[in-house]
């Protein structure tokens, strides 16, 4: 896939141009947005997104068009448990809902510029060190297990790091609308408001080690990693308010995304095998018998993936709700016999 220089300098304008239009027409303003606002831009975006893979598909061929898509598909995912993690931030800051939207917009922005600079990493290492696919297959491996069995152990909030940053910066206990510092007494303290910026941001990093390799095992296409996460990122603000009482309904979404990541890391493993250049592992020679699992095969893995994950968790949470109905109904009628 050849992308010039051109194209890559007017593909980051046009996404450096949606991001400053979101602010200026939706951000600096404090307001919590309707359902249909959010409705409305979430589709535009997604929209937006399909079209443009079917842009490269077109363009450049469906295989390039397959890897963007899946890459799509597990970004989005990614980034939807990212919402959920950022609604534990702000839960814990409690941050008015007016001004959710500005610590969003600056998570999003911080996390598209993490992303941007672990693409540009992820890429050189590609392309200087073949072995690097077995270390992200492995760390792909160990992030599965920790995003099966220890997801959502905490509040970001009053974590280690934040408790450090505590005790370095002078602290505020109140907002003051959306302000980041404010003046008491001739001394200067800094918000909660930029307290769950920086919890935000310490959030986004951790992401961005769980996202690129995965991406990365998908395609090795840096140009369709990047654009696949801008278009995954776009919209972030608006599905957060569009599904923020779904995302708690989500319960196997941590499984499904352990599922997703377990087989992109054997992917990358089994690739790792397939253009082996380390001498220790079979005299340094390429396993040419190992199996390259297809692209098509992986888009469809994934979507199933997420679409059995969603559907099992809308059904746990229905089915709980039920069950907490019938007891509570049951706990009325023995209460009006004992009466």
């Amino acid at each position: 896939m050849e992308i010039t220089p051109l194209v890559w300098v007017v593909t980051i304008a046009v996404t450096i141009a949606f991001f400053v239009y979101e602010f200026f027409a939706h951000v600096r303003t404090p307001h919590e947005p309707t359902i249909g606002e959010s409705a409305r831009w979430s589709a535009f975006y997604i929209g937006l997104a399909l079209l443009f893979g079917v842009g490269v598909g077109v363009f450049s061929g469906w295989t390039y068009g397959g890897e963007y898509f899946a890459g799509y598909l597990t970004e989005k995912a990614l980034s939807i448990d990212n919402l959920f993690v950022f609604l534990i931030v702000m839960t814990g800051f409690a941050v008015p809902k007016i001004y959710q939207q500005k610590v969003l917009m600056i998570g999003i922005v911080i996390a598209l510029i993490l992303r941007g600079i672990f693409i540009a990493v992820g890429a050189a290492l590609i392309e200087n060190f073949s072995w690097i696919f077995y270390l992200f297959g492995a760390l792909l491996l160990f992030l599965a297990y920790r995003q099966a069995f220890a997801h959502g152990d905490g509040n970001p909030a009053d974590g280690r790091f934040m408790r450090f940053v505590r005790r370095i910066l002078p602290v505020s206990d109140e907002y003051d609308r959306d302000r980041l510092t404010v003046v008491k007494g001739g001394r200067r303290f800094v918000t909660p408001m930029l307290l769950t910026i920086i919890a935000i941001g310490f959030v986004d990093l951790i992401f961005a080690v769980d996202s690129i390799p995965a991406i990365y095992g998908l395609t090795e296409e840096a140009y369709i990693v990047f654009t696949a996460n801008a278009f995954a990122l776009m919209g972030l603000r608006q599905l957060y308010f569009l599904i923020g009482g779904l995302l708690e309904r989500l319960v196997y979404l941590a499984q499904g995304l352990a599922v997703i990541l377990a087989f992109i890391g054997v992917k990358l493993v089994l690739h790792a095998m397939h253009v082996n250049e380390l001498p220790f592992i079979n005299g340094g020679e390429p396993m040419l018998w190992a199996p390259e699992i297809p692209i098509w095969f992986s888009l469809v893995f994934i979507a199933a993936t997420i679409a059995v994950a969603t559907a099992a968790s809308l059904l746990k949470t229905r089915r709980d709700r039920t069950r907490g109905s019938d007891l509570l109904a049951h706990d009325t009628d023995t209460q009006k016999e004992l009466s």
